[in-house]
């Protein structure tokens, strides 16, 4: 029996000097983007990273996976993604280690659980598990948190998505690009995209550090980086890079089996299965394109998980690390072609939920180059609605990574 295969999970081929596609980006966004190209028959496709495959955002993802959002806009998305994620497995044929062991939403004022009522019912109605309850089961589900009675923001209840939960983010870069590969789209990493070429209103072309390349679409699914990329046509994009830090503990004896998060307190927490506490918070108060760690951040988290879980006092913090978030007013993401570019397609905006959308916006951007139409699930995610005034409005669907 053969225990490891040599086969390798994508060729290297030579650049040509012309695609049909191009697409900017070999995070999880781009890698998925080329794979469903693939399934409409589409595969003069190149995926272009400055970088390794996966070394942005999709390595420095928590890999949070939920749906359990507000808007009737977001929600229904969001839903879509997470569906995709749970057959991912076997449609890529590639182990992605997707634990679905819930999460819980903290409530620590009236107020508070007031707008997880609302967020329960908006779900269920729109067929999304996800239910409000109370302190006592808080506390069956999550025996170590501290309740803080008598303290500032007691737990008073929260709110429960069963179907929410983590998955190994590098597994789902890998599968993605595997099964791009062989669809006959190319994987080019360290090809950095210098320029982009316009001829009578319509993209023509990209210029890279390894040549040009002639083209009929460019897609900018870069994260952070998103802006930058659109400025090389002269658009600006409404986005504000922000870092957002997080951080892991030495592993420990399993003792956390849910995501807990709290909009209160600032903080997300959840075990891996390695025993590791993964910890994360809001987005750096200031805009910048720097990945760096701090220490004042550190001191943040720490501060923040030791008011739920004060057991963990004297863990040791293993490793930091920062990521870029591309940060829109409504944070909701942008997808779709640009109204003023033809053949320039937005995959953008995803702030700090871009890793659970991969799949619904690889497949539904897909959709809208295959068939020359934006399918109804990302028209209200439509660049022009910030010129129309019809934003989504998702910031409560991610209190805990809120800009303070």
């Amino acid at each position: 029996m053969q225990l490891f295969s040599k086969e390798a999970m994508w060729d290297r081929k030579p650049l040509k000097d012309r695609y049909r596609i191009v697409i900017i980006g070999g995070g999880v966004h781009g890698l998925s983007i080329a794979y469903y190209l693939g399934k409409h028959g589409i595969s003069d496709v190149a995926v272009l990273d400055r970088s390794y495959l996966g070394g942005g955002g999709s390595a420095r993802s928590t890999a949070i996976i939920r749906a359990n959002y507000v808007t009737k806009d977001g929600i229904p998305f969001f839903h879509q993604s997470l569906k995709l994620y749970q057959d991912l497995s076997q449609e890529l044929d590639y182990n992605l280690l997707f634990s679905q062991f819930g999460r819980v939403e903290l409530g620590h004022t009236e107020s508070a659980l007031y707008a997880l009522r609302i967020r329960s019912e908006a779900n269920r109605a729109m067929g999304v598990n996800s239910l409000e309850i109370g302190p006592e089961t808080v506390k069956q589900m999550i025996p170590a948190i501290d309740m803080r009675v008598g303290k500032t923001f007691p737990v008073l209840g929260g709110l429960y998505h069963p179907p929410g939960g983590v998955i190994r983010h590098d597994a789902v870069v890998w599968a993605y690009g595997r099964g791009a590969a062989r669809s006959g789209a190319e994987l080019h990493p360290h090809t950095e995209v210098t320029g982009i070429r316009v001829d009578r209103g319509r993209v023509s072309g990209v210029e890279t550090t390894k040549g040009n390349i002639d083209c009929d679409i460019v897609v900018n699914s870069t994260a952070g980086w998103c802006s930058t990329i659109a400025q090389m046509v002269n658009i600006d994009l409404p986005i504000v890079t922000m870092p957002l830090q997080a951080c892991v503990t030495e592993p420990l004896k399993p003792f956390l089996h849910k995501t807990v998060s709290s909009a209160n307190l600032h903080v997300y927490v959840y075990q891996t299965d390695r025993g590791e506490v993964v910890i994360g918070g809001a987005v750096d108060p200031y805009p910048t394109y720097s990945q760096a760690s701090t220490l004042p951040m550190l001191e943040t988290l720490a501060a923040h998980t030791l008011e739920l879980f004060p057991c963990l006092a004297n863990v040791n913090i293993l490793r930091q690390w920062g990521g870029l978030c591309d940060m829109t007013p409504d944070y909701a993401p942008v997808m779709g072609e640009h109204p003023d570019l033809g053949g320039f397609i937005l995959n953008c905006g995803w702030g700090t939920w871009g890793f659970k959308a991969a799949p619904a916006a690889g497949m539904n951007i897909a959709k809208l180059i295959a068939t020359d139409k934006a399918p109804d699930i990302i028209r209200p995610f439509a660049i022009t609605r910030f010129k129309e005034g019809k934003l989504v409005n998702e910031r409560g669907g991610a209190p805990a990574a809120a800009v303070q």
